[in-house]
């Protein structure tokens, strides 16, 4: 039998303080995100949908594996930004490691000309912005958690 069944106060439920790197809540402390930017993960993932259709055609498997990988990430960073999880906070800083990964390897890995300059573009407009986006929503759920 509980000790607490035999009080007649209330018993309060202690819930952990998430922990929060102080390099995070510091690197940007004053810019905060409107609450629409939290659709991003999943919009930027169904936008990764016919990308993944054209590598899976021109048999570049270990770009859609790469990109694959991208895409759950971006599902599960939305998952946990809902359930306003402080978990978002590392779900976050992986996808934007993939992101920056993805597009170092783009960078890297493009052929002279065109290419490289179509990776930087993509790079520069697409990748690093929505990493960025994932490091504040997730550093923005665990704060409000």
């Amino acid at each position: 039998m509980s000790t607490a069944a035999l009080s007649a106060r209330p018993v309060r439920t202690i819930r952990p303080v998430p922990f929060v790197p102080p390099f995070i809540s510091s690197v940007v402390p004053a810019l905060v995100l409107p609450a629409r930017f939290a659709r991003v993960p999943a919009m930027a993932a169904i936008a990764l949908l016919p990308w993944l259709a054209v590598l899976a055609v021109s048999h570049e498997t270990v770009w859609v594996v790469l990109d694959l990988v991208e895409f759950s990430a971006l599902l599960s960073l939305d998952a946990l930004l809902r359930r306003r999880s402080p978990a978002a906070l590392w779900a976050g800083a992986a996808v934007a490691l993939l992101l920056i990964g993805d597009a170092l390897a783009d960078i890297a890995c493009a052929g002279p000309g065109c290419a490289v300059l179509a990776a930087l573009l993509m790079a520069g407009c697409v990748e690093l912005p929505l990493a960025a986006v994932c490091l504040l929503l997730g550093r923005d759920a665990a704060v409000r958690a």
